[in-house]
């Protein structure tokens, strides 16, 4: 999991963007509470071939990216 809340991009996609190049999990989850955030790393995540659901709690964003 990575808590990506409480930064800006690009920082939350460089956080994910290292964790999928290091490990290639096979499911991500990743928190962010900023919008801005939640487009850039479902863009990434479907392009780097993760299914991605996204689920709005609160303020903060749960982002799921699964092979």
């Amino acid at each position: 999991m990575i808590d990506a809340r409480g930064f800006s991009c690009p920082m939350p996609m460089a956080m994910v963007q290292k964790e999928v190049k290091k490990n290639a999990p096979a499911e991500l989850v990743v928190l962010v509470d900023d919008k801005c955030a939640v487009e850039n790393v479902s863009r990434f995540g479907k392009n780097s071939g993760y299914e991605v659901t996204v689920a709005q709690e609160g303020t903060d964003y749960r982002l799921t990216l699964k092979k």
